[in-house]
């Protein structure tokens, strides 16, 4: 898969994280544009006080005491890695890729696939929550 590599690179003094994730939503300006839209809003839905950042030169990332996952671009998907998603049930079977890891894992959206929202909410969530319960085990 070909990253995407178009698009507003790093945040600027001004530029807040969401209004990167903002333009660069509008700049996709396709079927690209309109997934990352639709899940970034069943992840605030799911996580309300979702933090979203904005890193790696240009890669929407949304953590809650720690990342979540991140929201990359490429021409023919949108991929949604999880940071700790081998560790996560996954009883809808979302995750497609990068199943091999130790610690990550991935959903590929690919162009006319919609995402099963009540089970993706499910999956953030417990992310959050297992990201909630590390910090609270230090």
């Amino acid at each position: 898969m070909k990253k995407d590599k178009s698009g507003p690179k790093e945040a600027s003094g001004d530029e807040s994280p969401s209004r990167l994730i903002d333009a660069r939503i509008k700049e996709l300006g396709d079927w690209r544009g309109k997934t990352l839209a639709g899940v970034r809003a069943l992840i605030k839905q799911a996580v309300p006080d979702v933090i979203e950042e904005w890193k790696w030169r240009g890669v929407p990332v949304w953590s809650h005491d720690g990342i979540i996952c991140t929201g990359e671009t490429y021409k023919s998907a949108v991929k949604l890695t999880f940071a700790k998603g081998a560790s996560l049930k996954d009883p809808k079977k979302l995750f497609n890729s990068s199943l091999e890891g130790n610690t990550r894992r991935a959903i590929d959206i690919h162009e006319g696939v919609e995402i099963d929202a009540d089970a993706f909410k499910t999956l953030i969530s417990a992310a959050a929550a297992l990201n909630s319960s590390k910090k609270k085990a230090r």
